[in-house]
Formats: structure tokens, sequence, C-alpha cells
């Protein structure tokens, strides 16, 4: 009988535990929205969220205006084909903005991790380019998974035919 009282106390814990737990894990989820686009930090903030969103239109308008600008199309297809799969396995926090005239650099750390139990998320420092143009931040390249190579690669050389 005594222990019976015990078993149903530490069950009871166990129940008390895990409705906790499951209630700070949905409290603490944030809804990602986007912010003021004053600085280059915020500009880099909202293009992740966009990305992160999914809304492709959105973030394509942060991409600064080069000669190699890939089209829509072109911004699309890596985001499609590979990129959502990485962006869903990688953290970014914003350390430091640095401006120089119309140019800045924006340091972030990235944490990647494989959603695997047992797994440790690997931390790396990268840093994000942005342009001034039209009075606005633009980017002209970030760290991967939010920019990929064959946006800005150099087209193929065909071979010519004789």
């Amino acid at each position: 009988m005594r222990q019976d009282r015990f078993l149903t106390a530490i069950l009871a814990g166990i129940g008390i535990l895990m409705l906790l737990s499951l209630s700070l894990y949905f409290l603490r989820r944030v809804d990602l929205t986007y912010g003021a686009e004053d600085t280059p930090s915020g500009v880099l903030r909202n293009y992740i969220i966009a990305l992160q969103k999914r809304d492709v239109e959105r973030a394509y308008t942060y991409l600064a205006n080069q000669d190699n600008k890939p089209t829509l199309a072109a911004f699309r297809a890596p985001l499609e084909s590979y990129l959502y799969r990485e962006l869903s396995t990688t953290a970014v926090r914003i350390v430091e903005e640095s401006l120089q005239g119309d140019e800045a650099t924006v340091t972030v750390q990235l944490v990647r991790g494989q959603n695997q139990p047992f797994n440790t998320p690997f931390r790396e420092t990268q840093t994000a380019t942005l342009v001034r143009q039209g009075g606005a931040w633009k980017i002209s390249s970030a760290p991967y998974p939010y920019w990929a190579y064959e946006w800005y690669a150099p087209e193929p050389v065909k071979p010519v035919t004789p």
C-alpha cells in the first residue's frame, strides 16, 4: 500500500514535469516580425526573417543591385532545392555592425545542427556585407545558408562549335 502511494507520487511528478516542459516550449515560441530597416543589421535581420518565412519576393528586395544580380527565378531555385533544408537547422545571432561610409559589415554567429539527438551544434562567426543604394541598405553578400554561390557565379563558358 505504501509503495503504491510512492509510485503514484513519482508518476504525478513526471506528469507535472511533462506538462511544464510542454507549456514552456509552446509559450516560448516567438512569431518572427519584421523590424526597422534603417540600419544594416536591421536589413540583414529582415532578410533572414523573410527567408525563414519563405517570402522570397521580400527577401529578393534586400539584395543589392549589382551587375550580376540574379533574376527572381534564379534566386528562388537554390532556396527551393536545398537551402530551405539548411535554413531549418541554422540559427543566427547578429553580433556586431561596422560602418564605413556607404559600406557596412555585419558580423553574425551561426549555429548549425543536424536535428539529431546527441549531435553537437557547429558554431561559426561570419560576416555579411551591405552597401547603401538610393538611401537604403542592400545586401551584397551574406554567409551560407543565407546566400548561395550560384546566385553570383559567373555564367559557364559554352564551347564554340565550328
